[in-house]
Protein backbone atom coordinates (compact mmCIF):
# COMPACT_ATOMS: atom_id res chain seq x y z
CA UNK A 1 0.00 0.00 0.00
CA UNK A 2 1.57 3.25 -1.17
CA UNK A 3 1.54 6.43 0.88
CA UNK A 4 0.79 8.50 -2.19
CA UNK A 5 -2.26 10.69 -1.70
CA UNK A 6 -3.81 9.44 -4.92
CA UNK A 7 -3.48 5.76 -4.01
CA UNK A 8 -6.73 4.14 -2.97
CA UNK A 9 -6.82 1.42 -0.35
CA UNK A 10 -7.63 -1.84 -2.11
CA UNK A 11 -8.93 -5.06 -0.60
CA UNK A 12 -6.51 -7.41 1.14
CA UNK A 13 -8.14 -10.45 -0.47
CA UNK A 14 -9.29 -10.47 -4.11
CA UNK A 15 -13.03 -10.01 -4.44
CA UNK A 16 -12.93 -12.73 -7.10
CA UNK A 17 -12.02 -15.28 -4.41
CA UNK A 18 -15.54 -14.87 -3.01
CA UNK A 19 -18.22 -16.22 -5.37
CA UNK A 20 -21.09 -14.21 -3.90
CA UNK A 21 -19.17 -10.94 -4.12
CA UNK A 22 -17.91 -11.75 -7.60
CA UNK A 23 -21.48 -12.32 -8.78
CA UNK A 24 -22.62 -8.96 -7.29
CA UNK A 25 -19.93 -6.52 -8.46
CA UNK A 26 -21.84 -3.40 -7.41
CA UNK A 27 -22.68 -4.60 -3.90
CA UNK A 28 -20.84 -3.14 -0.91
CA UNK A 29 -21.02 -5.79 1.81
CA UNK A 30 -20.42 -4.07 5.16
CA UNK A 31 -21.96 -6.57 7.57
CA UNK A 32 -19.02 -8.90 8.14
CA UNK A 33 -19.32 -8.59 11.92
CA UNK A 34 -22.60 -10.47 11.56
CA UNK A 35 -21.29 -13.04 9.09
CA UNK A 36 -18.41 -13.04 6.66
CA UNK A 37 -18.53 -13.94 3.00
CA UNK A 38 -17.03 -17.29 1.99
CA UNK A 39 -13.97 -17.86 -0.20
CA UNK A 40 -14.04 -20.43 -2.97
CA UNK A 41 -11.32 -22.43 -1.19
CA UNK A 42 -13.60 -22.96 1.80
CA UNK A 43 -16.61 -23.85 -0.33
CA UNK A 44 -14.55 -26.33 -2.33
CA UNK A 45 -13.33 -28.02 0.86
CA UNK A 46 -16.85 -28.26 2.20
CA UNK A 47 -18.25 -29.79 -0.97
CA UNK A 48 -15.13 -31.92 -1.36
CA UNK A 49 -15.75 -33.64 1.95
CA UNK A 50 -19.20 -34.74 0.85
CA UNK A 51 -17.99 -35.74 -2.60
CA UNK A 52 -14.91 -37.73 -1.55
CA UNK A 53 -14.96 -38.90 2.09
CA UNK A 54 -18.58 -38.64 3.19
CA UNK A 55 -19.00 -41.15 5.99
CA UNK A 56 -19.56 -41.02 9.74
CA UNK A 57 -16.26 -40.39 11.55
CA UNK A 58 -15.22 -42.68 14.41
CA UNK A 59 -18.02 -45.19 13.77
CA UNK A 60 -16.97 -47.39 10.85
CA UNK A 61 -14.19 -49.96 10.47
CA UNK A 62 -13.89 -49.36 6.74
CA UNK A 63 -11.65 -47.16 4.64
CA UNK A 64 -14.15 -44.41 3.84
CA UNK A 65 -15.02 -43.90 7.50
CA UNK A 66 -11.32 -43.87 8.37
CA UNK A 67 -10.76 -41.16 5.75
CA UNK A 68 -13.59 -39.08 7.22
CA UNK A 69 -12.11 -39.55 10.68
CA UNK A 70 -8.70 -38.38 9.46
CA UNK A 71 -10.20 -35.31 7.76
CA UNK A 72 -12.08 -34.37 10.93
CA UNK A 73 -9.00 -34.92 13.10
CA UNK A 74 -6.77 -32.92 10.77
CA UNK A 75 -9.26 -30.04 10.76
CA UNK A 76 -9.15 -29.87 14.55
CA UNK A 77 -5.35 -29.74 14.54
CA UNK A 78 -5.27 -27.00 11.87
CA UNK A 79 -7.73 -24.80 13.73
CA UNK A 80 -6.10 -25.42 17.13
CA UNK A 81 -2.68 -24.41 15.82
CA UNK A 82 -4.12 -21.25 14.28
CA UNK A 83 -5.48 -20.32 17.71
CA UNK A 84 -2.25 -21.07 19.56
CA UNK A 85 -3.49 -24.27 21.19
CA UNK A 86 -0.83 -26.97 21.60
CA UNK A 87 -3.26 -29.59 22.96
CA UNK A 88 -5.75 -29.90 20.09
CA UNK A 89 -8.04 -32.15 22.13
CA UNK A 90 -8.93 -29.15 24.28
CA UNK A 91 -10.66 -27.60 21.26
CA UNK A 92 -14.30 -28.67 21.43
CA UNK A 93 -16.35 -28.20 18.29
CA UNK A 94 -19.72 -26.52 18.91
CA UNK A 95 -22.25 -24.69 16.76
CA UNK A 96 -20.54 -21.42 17.65
CA UNK A 97 -19.89 -18.92 20.41
CA UNK A 98 -23.41 -19.01 21.83
CA UNK A 99 -23.39 -22.77 22.33
CA UNK A 100 -19.87 -22.59 23.72
CA UNK A 101 -20.95 -20.10 26.38
CA UNK A 102 -23.94 -22.23 27.28
CA UNK A 103 -21.69 -25.29 27.50
CA UNK A 104 -19.45 -23.60 30.08
CA UNK A 105 -22.35 -22.14 32.06
CA UNK A 106 -24.20 -25.47 32.13
CA UNK A 107 -21.33 -27.89 32.65
CA UNK A 108 -18.86 -25.89 34.72
CA UNK A 109 -21.21 -23.22 36.07
CA UNK A 110 -23.92 -25.41 37.52
CA UNK A 111 -21.28 -27.59 39.18
CA UNK A 112 -19.36 -24.75 40.79
CA UNK A 113 -21.55 -21.66 41.27
CA UNK A 114 -23.66 -21.45 44.41
CA UNK A 115 -25.74 -18.90 46.32
CA UNK A 116 -23.47 -16.22 47.71
CA UNK A 117 -21.01 -16.49 44.84
CA UNK A 118 -20.56 -13.67 42.36
CA UNK A 119 -20.44 -13.63 38.55
CA UNK A 120 -18.86 -10.64 36.84
CA UNK A 121 -19.83 -9.51 33.34
CA UNK A 122 -19.46 -6.15 31.63
CA UNK A 123 -22.03 -3.78 30.18
CA UNK A 124 -20.59 -4.19 26.68
CA UNK A 125 -21.27 -7.91 26.32
CA UNK A 126 -23.23 -9.60 23.54
CA UNK A 127 -26.38 -11.21 24.92
CA UNK A 128 -24.77 -14.64 24.51
CA UNK A 129 -22.18 -13.66 27.13
CA UNK A 130 -24.59 -11.68 29.29
CA UNK A 131 -27.91 -13.48 29.43
CA UNK A 132 -26.18 -16.87 29.82
CA UNK A 133 -24.57 -15.75 33.09
CA UNK A 134 -27.55 -13.69 34.18
CA UNK A 135 -29.69 -16.81 34.01
CA UNK A 136 -27.09 -18.93 35.82
CA UNK A 137 -27.09 -16.36 38.62
CA UNK A 138 -30.89 -16.54 38.81
CA UNK A 139 -30.84 -20.35 38.92
CA UNK A 140 -28.16 -20.62 41.58
CA UNK A 141 -28.79 -17.56 43.73
CA UNK A 142 -25.43 -16.07 42.82
CA UNK A 143 -25.03 -12.30 42.41
CA UNK A 144 -24.48 -10.86 38.94
CA UNK A 145 -22.15 -7.88 39.00
CA UNK A 146 -21.97 -5.64 35.92
CA UNK A 147 -18.77 -3.72 35.20
CA UNK A 148 -19.58 -0.30 33.80
CA UNK A 149 -17.88 1.41 30.87
CA UNK A 150 -15.85 4.52 30.16
CA UNK A 151 -17.31 7.31 28.06
CA UNK A 152 -15.81 5.79 24.88
CA UNK A 153 -17.55 2.44 25.51
CA UNK A 154 -14.39 0.67 26.65
CA UNK A 155 -14.33 -1.44 29.80
CA UNK A 156 -13.59 0.60 32.93
CA UNK A 157 -10.63 -1.30 34.38
CA UNK A 158 -10.97 0.38 37.76
CA UNK A 159 -14.59 -0.75 37.89
CA UNK A 160 -13.38 -4.27 37.05
CA UNK A 161 -10.91 -4.10 39.96
CA UNK A 162 -13.72 -3.01 42.25
CA UNK A 163 -16.03 -5.79 41.05
CA UNK A 164 -13.67 -8.77 41.38
CA UNK A 165 -13.09 -10.22 44.85
CA UNK A 166 -12.69 -13.52 46.68
CA UNK A 167 -16.37 -14.36 46.11
CA UNK A 168 -16.05 -14.05 42.32
CA UNK A 169 -16.40 -17.42 40.60
CA UNK A 170 -16.66 -16.33 36.96
CA UNK A 171 -15.50 -13.31 34.96
CA UNK A 172 -17.14 -13.39 31.51
CA UNK A 173 -15.77 -10.80 29.14
CA UNK A 174 -15.60 -10.09 25.42
CA UNK A 175 -12.36 -9.96 23.45
CA UNK A 176 -13.84 -7.51 20.94
CA UNK A 177 -17.24 -5.82 21.10
CA UNK A 178 -19.53 -6.73 18.23
CA UNK A 179 -21.52 -3.51 18.69
CA UNK A 180 -18.81 -0.82 18.73
CA UNK A 181 -15.63 -2.79 17.99
CA UNK A 182 -13.85 -1.92 21.26
CA UNK A 183 -10.88 -4.24 21.86
CA UNK A 184 -10.38 -5.53 25.39
CA UNK A 185 -6.84 -5.24 26.83
CA UNK A 186 -6.70 -8.95 27.59
CA UNK A 187 -3.41 -9.07 29.48
CA UNK A 188 -4.49 -6.26 31.80
CA UNK A 189 -7.87 -7.87 32.45
CA UNK A 190 -6.23 -11.20 33.24
CA UNK A 191 -3.73 -9.54 35.57
CA UNK A 192 -6.53 -7.79 37.48
CA UNK A 193 -8.64 -10.93 37.83
CA UNK A 194 -5.75 -13.22 38.81
CA UNK A 195 -4.51 -10.76 41.43
CA UNK A 196 -7.88 -10.49 43.15
CA UNK A 197 -9.57 -13.88 42.84
CA UNK A 198 -9.42 -17.50 41.73
CA UNK A 199 -12.26 -16.88 39.28
CA UNK A 200 -12.56 -18.68 35.98
CA UNK A 201 -12.14 -16.30 33.03
CA UNK A 202 -14.47 -16.94 30.09
CA UNK A 203 -13.77 -14.95 26.94
CA UNK A 204 -16.13 -14.32 24.03
CA UNK A 205 -13.85 -14.43 21.01
CA UNK A 206 -16.48 -14.29 18.27
CA UNK A 207 -15.12 -10.95 17.07
CA UNK A 208 -11.56 -11.60 18.19
CA UNK A 209 -10.52 -14.62 16.13
CA UNK A 210 -11.49 -13.18 12.71
CA UNK A 211 -9.55 -9.96 13.22
CA UNK A 212 -6.71 -10.34 15.73
CA UNK A 213 -3.93 -12.84 16.44
CA UNK A 214 -5.14 -15.24 19.14
CA UNK A 215 -2.71 -17.40 21.14
CA UNK A 216 -4.84 -19.19 23.72
CA UNK A 217 -1.99 -20.92 25.53
CA UNK A 218 -0.32 -17.56 26.17
CA UNK A 219 -3.44 -15.63 27.17
CA UNK A 220 -4.09 -17.33 30.54
CA UNK A 221 -7.85 -17.25 30.13
CA UNK A 222 -9.67 -20.44 31.11
CA UNK A 223 -12.19 -20.69 28.28
CA UNK A 224 -12.28 -19.02 24.86
CA UNK A 225 -15.24 -19.28 22.47
CA UNK A 226 -15.45 -18.47 18.76
CA UNK A 227 -17.67 -18.85 15.67
CA UNK A 228 -16.60 -20.10 12.26
CA UNK A 229 -19.02 -18.07 10.15
CA UNK A 230 -17.40 -14.77 11.17
CA UNK A 231 -13.94 -15.94 10.02
CA UNK A 232 -14.74 -17.03 6.42
CA UNK A 233 -16.03 -20.45 7.55
CA UNK A 234 -19.43 -22.14 7.41
CA UNK A 235 -22.39 -21.25 9.57
CA UNK A 236 -23.19 -23.69 12.35
CA UNK A 237 -19.67 -24.50 13.52
CA UNK A 238 -17.35 -22.90 16.03
CA UNK A 239 -15.55 -23.94 19.11
CA UNK A 240 -14.72 -23.76 22.76
CA UNK A 241 -11.12 -23.92 23.93
CA UNK A 242 -10.57 -24.73 27.58
CA UNK A 243 -7.77 -25.57 29.94
CA UNK A 244 -7.48 -29.34 30.12
CA UNK A 245 -7.75 -29.60 33.89
CA UNK A 246 -11.09 -27.78 33.82
CA UNK A 247 -12.48 -29.72 30.85
CA UNK A 248 -11.42 -33.06 32.33
CA UNK A 249 -13.24 -32.29 35.57
CA UNK A 250 -16.44 -31.00 33.93
CA UNK A 251 -19.48 -33.26 33.44
CA UNK A 252 -20.81 -33.72 29.89
CA UNK A 253 -22.99 -31.03 28.41
CA UNK A 254 -25.11 -33.42 26.31
CA UNK A 255 -25.52 -37.18 26.15
CA UNK A 256 -25.57 -39.58 23.22
CA UNK A 257 -23.32 -41.33 20.79
CA UNK A 258 -19.53 -40.89 20.73
CA UNK A 259 -19.31 -39.21 24.13
CA UNK A 260 -19.62 -42.42 26.14
CA UNK A 261 -17.06 -45.01 27.17
CA UNK A 262 -19.32 -47.63 28.77
CA UNK A 263 -23.08 -47.75 29.22
CA UNK A 264 -24.24 -50.06 32.00
CA UNK A 265 -27.84 -50.52 33.08
CA UNK A 266 -27.55 -48.14 36.01
CA UNK A 267 -24.65 -45.85 35.10
CA UNK A 268 -22.37 -44.71 32.30
CA UNK A 269 -18.79 -43.52 31.94
CA UNK A 270 -17.54 -40.86 29.58
CA UNK A 271 -15.14 -40.75 26.68
CA UNK A 272 -11.93 -38.72 26.71
CA UNK A 273 -11.55 -35.18 25.37
CA UNK A 274 -12.71 -33.83 23.02
CA UNK A 275 -15.35 -36.52 22.48
CA UNK A 276 -16.89 -36.11 25.95
CA UNK A 277 -18.40 -32.81 24.82
CA UNK A 278 -19.26 -33.73 21.22
CA UNK A 279 -22.32 -35.93 21.52
CA UNK A 280 -23.89 -37.26 18.34
CA UNK A 281 -22.72 -37.31 14.76
CA UNK A 282 -20.00 -34.66 14.44
CA UNK A 283 -20.26 -31.73 12.06
CA UNK A 284 -17.24 -33.03 10.18
CA UNK A 285 -17.84 -31.34 6.84
CA UNK A 286 -18.13 -27.89 8.40
CA UNK A 287 -15.00 -28.56 10.48
CA UNK A 288 -13.15 -29.33 7.25
CA UNK A 289 -14.57 -26.16 5.71
CA UNK A 290 -13.51 -24.11 8.72
CA UNK A 291 -9.98 -25.53 8.50
CA UNK A 292 -9.87 -24.40 4.86
CA UNK A 293 -10.98 -20.92 5.94
CA UNK A 294 -8.18 -20.91 8.51
CA UNK A 295 -5.63 -21.82 5.84
CA UNK A 296 -6.94 -18.95 3.71
CA UNK A 297 -6.50 -16.54 6.64
CA UNK A 298 -3.03 -17.90 7.29
CA UNK A 299 -2.01 -17.09 3.72
CA UNK A 300 -3.28 -13.54 4.17
CA UNK A 301 -1.52 -13.30 7.59
CA UNK A 302 -3.79 -12.30 10.46
CA UNK A 303 -1.51 -9.40 11.38
CA UNK A 304 -2.06 -8.02 7.88
CA UNK A 305 -5.82 -8.53 8.33
CA UNK A 306 -5.65 -6.28 11.38
CA UNK A 307 -3.52 -3.68 9.59
CA UNK A 308 -5.88 -3.61 6.61
CA UNK A 309 -8.98 -3.17 8.75
CA UNK A 310 -7.34 -0.46 10.82
CA UNK A 311 -6.44 1.49 7.68
CA UNK A 312 -10.02 1.26 6.40
CA UNK A 313 -11.43 2.12 9.80
CA UNK A 314 -9.34 5.28 10.05
CA UNK A 315 -10.60 6.44 6.65
CA UNK A 316 -14.22 5.62 7.44
CA UNK A 317 -14.05 7.13 10.92
CA UNK A 318 -12.64 10.43 9.65
CA UNK A 319 -15.06 10.74 6.73
CA UNK A 320 -18.14 9.90 8.77
CA UNK A 321 -17.21 12.31 11.54
CA UNK A 322 -16.81 15.03 8.93
CA UNK A 323 -20.48 14.69 7.93
CA UNK A 324 -22.65 17.06 10.02
CA UNK A 325 -25.19 15.22 12.17
CA UNK A 326 -23.24 11.95 12.36
CA UNK A 327 -22.17 10.53 15.72
CA UNK A 328 -19.60 7.72 15.80
CA UNK A 329 -19.54 5.49 18.89
CA UNK A 330 -16.66 3.61 20.44
CA UNK A 331 -13.00 4.35 21.15
CA UNK A 332 -10.35 5.68 18.79
CA UNK A 333 -9.68 3.53 15.73
CA UNK A 334 -6.49 2.08 17.23
CA UNK A 335 -8.57 0.46 19.96
CA UNK A 336 -11.31 -0.87 17.69
CA UNK A 337 -11.69 -3.74 15.28
CA UNK A 338 -13.03 -3.08 11.77
CA UNK A 339 -16.39 -1.80 13.06
CA UNK A 340 -17.86 1.68 12.86
CA UNK A 341 -21.09 2.08 14.80
CA UNK A 342 -22.87 5.38 14.23
CA UNK A 343 -26.10 7.34 14.27
CA UNK A 344 -27.41 10.07 11.98
CA UNK A 345 -29.42 12.86 13.53
CA UNK A 346 -33.07 12.69 12.56
CA UNK A 347 -32.83 9.32 10.78
CA UNK A 348 -33.62 6.02 12.47
CA UNK A 349 -30.96 3.34 11.91
CA UNK A 350 -33.52 1.02 10.32
CA UNK A 351 -34.41 3.74 7.81
CA UNK A 352 -30.72 4.21 7.12
CA UNK A 353 -30.31 0.52 6.40
CA UNK A 354 -33.26 0.58 3.99
CA UNK A 355 -31.92 3.56 2.05
CA UNK A 356 -28.42 2.08 2.04
CA UNK A 357 -29.76 -1.18 0.63
CA UNK A 358 -31.22 0.73 -2.31
CA UNK A 359 -27.67 1.87 -3.06
CA UNK A 360 -26.26 -1.64 -2.74
CA UNK A 361 -24.71 -0.95 0.68
CA UNK A 362 -25.31 -3.71 3.23
CA UNK A 363 -25.08 -2.64 6.88
CA UNK A 364 -26.60 -3.80 10.15
CA UNK A 365 -29.07 -1.67 12.10
CA UNK A 366 -30.44 -2.44 15.56
CA UNK A 367 -29.23 -3.09 19.09
CA UNK A 368 -26.72 -5.73 17.88
CA UNK A 369 -27.70 -8.14 20.68
CA UNK A 370 -26.23 -5.65 23.14
CA UNK A 371 -29.20 -3.93 24.78
CA UNK A 372 -27.41 -3.18 28.09
CA UNK A 373 -24.76 -1.33 26.08
CA UNK A 374 -27.34 0.59 24.03
CA UNK A 375 -29.04 1.80 27.22
CA UNK A 376 -25.75 3.12 28.52
CA UNK A 377 -25.11 4.88 25.21
CA UNK A 378 -28.53 6.52 25.44
CA UNK A 379 -29.84 5.04 22.18
CA UNK A 380 -32.13 2.17 21.25
CA UNK A 381 -30.05 1.17 18.25
CA UNK A 382 -27.22 2.18 15.94
CA UNK A 383 -26.17 1.67 12.35
CA UNK A 384 -23.11 -0.54 12.06
CA UNK A 385 -20.73 -0.96 9.15
CA UNK A 386 -18.08 -3.65 9.47
CA UNK A 387 -15.09 -4.33 7.26
CA UNK A 388 -13.13 -7.45 6.45
CA UNK A 389 -10.44 -8.76 4.12
CA UNK A 390 -12.47 -8.13 0.94
CA UNK A 391 -13.41 -4.54 1.86
CA UNK A 392 -11.78 -1.54 0.17
CA UNK A 393 -11.94 2.23 0.00
CA UNK A 394 -14.77 2.09 -2.54
CA UNK A 395 -16.89 0.53 0.20
CA UNK A 396 -16.10 3.45 2.50
CA UNK A 397 -17.03 5.97 -0.18
CA UNK A 398 -20.30 4.17 -0.88
CA UNK A 399 -21.08 4.16 2.85
CA UNK A 400 -20.51 7.89 3.25
CA UNK A 401 -22.42 8.73 0.08
CA UNK A 402 -25.36 6.69 1.37
CA UNK A 403 -25.34 8.65 4.64
CA UNK A 404 -25.57 11.95 2.75
CA UNK A 405 -28.33 10.61 0.51
CA UNK A 406 -30.32 9.47 3.55
CA UNK A 407 -29.97 12.92 5.08
CA UNK A 408 -31.18 14.50 1.84
CA UNK A 409 -34.16 12.15 1.66
CA UNK A 410 -35.29 13.03 5.17
CA UNK A 411 -34.57 16.73 4.70
CA UNK A 412 -36.79 16.73 1.62
CA UNK A 413 -39.51 14.75 3.40
CA UNK A 414 -39.60 17.22 6.27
Amino acid sequence: MSNAATTRLSALAPRGDFPLLASHPTMHYLDSAATSQKPRAMLDALVGFYETVNANPHRGAYALSAAATDAYHDARITIARFLGVADADTLIFTRGTTESMNLVATSWGQSHVRAGDEIVVTAIEHHANFVTWQQLALRTGATLRIVELCDDQTIDLQALRDAVNERTKVVAITHVSNAVGAITPVSEVVRIVRSRSSAVIVMDGAQGVPHLPVHFDAMDVDFYAFSGHKMLGPMGIGGLIGKRALLDAMPPYQFGGDMIEWVLDTESTWNVLPHKFEAGTPNAADAVGLAAAVRYLQKLDITQVRAHELALLRIADARLRAIPGVTVFGPAAEYRSGVVSFSVEGVHPHDLATIFDQRGVCIRAGHHCAQPLMRRMGVSSTARASFYVYSDEDDVEALCAAVVEAQNVFATAS
